[in-house]
Formats: C-alpha cells, sequence, structure tokens
C-alpha cells in the first residue's frame, strides 16, 4: 500500500531533522527516513567523538524550531574566545627566524561584540536526539528510523521511496540531506565536483586536568593546523575534542600508535596552552575533501547539507553552512506554500540554490585560502602570513566585521536563524 505525503526528507541528522522540525508547524504532511537513529542521551557519558561548533546563528535555528529546550539540558559548551596562530618552524631557515608566536595571534573574544559567547561546542549525537525529540511532538510527522531504503523513483512527477519493509512512499518533493554520500543526489542524476585534500585528520576526545576552557584555539604547523575544542564537563570530569592535521600516511601512523604514546605526543606537539591530559577516551580519522552539487535542485528534488556541499572542516563551518540550508529552504518553502504555490516546482526550490550556492561556494573557496595559504612553507609568505596575524589582532574593525562573519550574524538572514 502506498503512502502518500506533501514532503519526504531523506536523512534525519542535524539538518535533515532541522529542516523536518521547521516544516513541521505547518500543515504539510511530512515522512523523514533514516537508517541509524537517534542514539539516547546518557548524561554522564563520556563525549562521543563527532562535535561541532555551533554559531550563534545555527543557535537561533535549533532555539526557533524548538530543539534547544531539550538540548541545554544536556552537555553544552559555550565558547567564548577563538585564537589563531602559526607555532614556530622546526626545520630550514624558517626556523632560525625569532619566535614571533605569541605576538603573532589573533584572539577573538565574546565581549567585543556585546555577546555573551561566541558559540557551543557540542556532540552531534545530542543536536540530532534533540531534534528527534521535537518531531515526535508533532502529529503531522513520520518519523520513520531505523529504516533502510531499497529503491527510488525520483524521474516520474510523483516521486517514490520503497522501503526494506515494503513500504512505498509517495511525494511531490523529496528533500535530500543525506550527506556526503547522498542517495537522493545519485537518484536524482545530479552530478558534483569532488576533489581530495593530501591530508587527512585525526580527532581524539581526551579527558584533562584543571578547569573548564571557554576558549577554543587552532595553532598551524608545518605539517598542518592542531585544533583544541573544549567540551562540556561529564560525571566530574573536563573533556575536549583535538584535531591533527597531517599527511595520510602520517595520520595513519598516529592512529596505529598506543593511546598512552599518542597522549604523550599529543602534549609534546601542541602548544603549552594545551591542558595537561589524562588520557585518550576515543579516537578516529576521515580523508579531507571537498564536494558541490552541480545543481541544487531539479523538479520535485532539492539538496541541502552535506548532499548538497562538503567543505575544508578548517574553521568548523560545514555543519553551520547545513543549518543556514535548513533555515533558509524552510523559508522558502512555507512562502511559496502561504502564496499558494506547489512547493514542489522547480521555480520555487531554484530560489533556494539562487539564494545558497554563492554562499557556500564563496565560503568553501575561504577555507581553501587558509588551508593552501597556511600550507606554503616558502619563507617570505610565512612571514608575510605572521605578520598579518599580529595586525588583524590589533585592528579592531576588522576583527568586527571577521566575527560578525563567524557567528553567522551577517548578511540577509531567514526568519529561523534571527534571535528569538
Amino acid at each position: 500500500m502506498n503512502r502518500p505525503y506533501d514532503v519526504i526528507i531523506v536523512g534525519a541528522g542535524m539538518v535533515g531533522a532541522t529542516i523536518a522540525c521547521g516544516l513541521a508547524r505547518s500543515d504539510l504532511k511530512i515522512a523523514i527516513i533514516d537508517a541509524v537513529p537517534a542514539k539516547p542521551y546518557e548524561p554522564d557519558a563520556v563525549p562521543g567523538i563527532r562535535v561541532s561548533a555551533i554559531s550563534l546563528a545555527s543557535e537561533n535555528v535549533l532555539t526557533n524550531v524548538g530543539a534547544w529546550q531539550f538540548l541545554k539540558e544536556t552537555r553544552l559548551c559555550p565558547y567564548r574566545h577563538l585564537a589563531v596562530n602559526e607555532l614556530p618552524a622546526e626545520h630550514g631557515l624558517a626556523a632560525k627566524l625569532p619566535d614571533i608566536s605569541s605576538w603573532a595571534r589573533t584572539q577573538f573574544s565574546a565581549q567585543e561584540i556585546g555577546q555573551s559567547h561566541l558559540g557551543y561546542i557540542i556532540e552531534n549525537d545530542l543536536i540530532q536526539w534533540s531534534l528527534q525529540q521535537v518531531l515526535l511532538t508533532h502529529s503531522n510527522v513520520s518519523l520513520l528510523c531505523p529504516k533502510n531504503i531499497v529503491a527510488m523513483d525520483l524521474q516520474s512527477d510523483t516521486k517514490t521511496i520503497t522501503l526494506e519493509t515494503g513500504e512505498v512512499l509517495e511525494s511531490a518533493l523529496v528533500i535530500g540531506a543525506d550527506g556526503a554520500q547522498s542517495q537522493v543526489r545519485q537518484a536524482a542524476n545530479i552530478g558534483q565536483y569532488r576533489e581530495q585534500y593530501t591530508q587527512s585528520a585525526l580527532v581524539a576526545t581526551v579527558s584533562y586536568q584543571g578547569a573548564q576552557q571557554d576558549i577554543t584555539w587552532q595553532s598551524f604547523t608545518e605539517h598542518g593546523p592542531l585544533a583544541f575544542l573544549p567540551l562540556a564537563e561529564s560525571g566530574g570530569q573536563q573533556y575536549a575534542s583535538l584535531v591533527w592535521y597531517d599527511k595520510t600516511d602520517a595520520i595513519r601512523e598516529l592512529m596505529a600508535m598506543e593511546l598512552p604514546a599518542l597522549r604523550r605526543l599529543i602534549q609534546q606537539k601542541y602548544p603549552p596552552e594545551l591542558p595537561r591530559l589524562n588520557r585518550i577516551e576515543a579516537r578516529g580519522s576521515f580523508p579531507l575533501f571537498k564536494s558541490h552539487a552541480h545543481h541544487y535542485a531539479k523538479a520535485g528534488v532539492v539538496l541541502a547539507g552535506d548532499a548538497a556541499h562538503t567543505i575544508n572542516p578548517l574553521a568548523g563551518q560545514g555543519v553551520n553552512l547545513g543549518f543556514m540550508d535548513a533555515a533558509v529552504l524552510v523559508d522558502i518553502l512555507l512562502k511559496a506554500q502561504l502564496n499558494g504555490e506547489r512547493i514542489a516546482d522547480l521555480t520555487v526550490l531554484r530560489r533556494f540554490e539562487k539564494k545558497r550556492r554563492l554562499s557556500n561556494q564563496s565560503m568553501m573557496g575561504l577555507m581553501d585560502v587558509f588551508y593552501h595559504g597556511f600550507g606554503n612553507k616558502h619563507l617570505p609568505v610565512r612571514v608575510a602570513r605572521n605578520l598579518g596575524l599580529g595586525f588583524a589582532q590589533r585592528l579592531g574593525f576588522a576583527k568586527h566585521k571577521v566575527m560578525a562573519y563567524a557567528t553567522g550574524l551577517s548578511g540577509d538572514l531567514p526568519r529561523l536563524a534571527k534571535p528569538v
């Protein structure tokens, strides 16, 4: 038996669930499908390894769709400061230069822009869990999770998705929010540009000594950045997420090390501001790549989040782009419905693509400037970027512009991204 819906969302992760929550306050009948259910919240558990730096604009989105009321009762770590510098070179002529890494450091503080914080570091699983708590309160949303998809027909006017249970879902509109390996993108025959970087990243959840930190920082080295993201206290213990970027072979070696030896190496290689580590609780690695779909929309099909674009994770902006995608798409679809338009029409869906594609492309380009700029080992370039970091710290107007951009509060914001 076929089950008709107004909208089918494939992917109940952070972006897909946000779209569903935003649309759920209308009279649309919505189905959202995912093969993996949200993990239940465990108050005293060690934080999960997948975390995100949530901007102020993304916090607004989560608040406006109703998820923050659940999320604020879980593990949240606000960060009030953000710092960037470059560590002294260890080899070559650059190693003979004076150490100006303390001077050549740019630090952004929330109070400089009249905010209590710049954002939050939150576990992805907790965000997904909180969004699904919202979905469970809406009678017009069918949360089909866990459910596996065995077939899709996205070429006809009426799209059909067949589940492993034999259920066939029908809708005029399918939203693909199913990640970088999107089934929806492939079934809709939407191509993509994809480029693999020469580096990979190791991510580790660590416990550390001392008080909870309220600063996230990134130090650039000859092999790539070293990043520190504070996490919320859990069970009376302080935690953080560390990211080590390096060549793929080097990351493979780090992954093969015994955990005590890796902890000692991290303590040695990271800058002195790294707190004293107790132990490595978990680790993982992933390759670095960027991708961009050739189109975000076809008649009756639209892509959002990683299904449409992935970027270098240097500044942690990928998930924030996804939340902004969600907010803009919800805005456009609800306005179209209010105006009596068919929300599956290509003219409606192209408004979303027009609104988001250039912004996402610009952020991808900016991350590449950082990646390639700090990866350049030529001495004049190194001197110039260190001077640039030092002067940036002392240029108040420029810092305010950067912070407004990083917090997501600049430009023409969709309704869901505005403060309540």
